[in-house]
């Protein structure tokens, strides 16, 4: 078996990381874009490119970005649909960060002629948050 390289070992052991919110008496919005997302199409093998999009209101966490840019990229040798990466991301950030609000949007590019746009929000599904939940 080969040995990892340095950025592949980083990628596979990467773990969401979360810091105290420094203003957790009040609601903002973080936008967090990752315009590099890859994962592999689980019928042919191909990758797939997106933007991922990460809208959120803080509750008493917030993210830190080069472990979400880590675990982000643990995505790209994954066999995975849009619509399972989009729900996966959206569930492990909501159950690890627990925000007022989150909504993580798929902006696939185009591949046979098709274009994809995946969005989950805790709005849809009934679980925002009041401040301190």
């Amino acid at each position: 078996m080969t040995e990892l390289k340095y950025g592949e070992k980083v990628i596979f052991e990467a773990q969401l990381e979360f810091w105290p919110n420094p203003c957790p008496e009040r609601n903002y919005t973080i936008d967090i874009t990752f315009p590099e997302f890859t994962c592999l199409c689980p019928r042919s093998g191909y990758p797939d490119f997106a933007t991922i999009s990460i809208n959120y209101i803080p509750d008493r966490y917030i993210l830190e970005l080069k472990a979400l840019k880590l675990f982000l990229n643990k995505y790209r040798s994954l066999y995975v649909s849009h619509e399972e990466a989009i729900n996966k991301i959206y569930t492990d950030l909501y159950d690890k960060l627990k925000p007022r609000f989150l909504e993580i949007t798929g902006d696939f590019n185009p591949r046979g002629n098709v274009k994809t746009i995946i969005k989950v929000s805790s709005k849809d599904s009934g679980q925002e948050s009041k401040a301190g939940d």
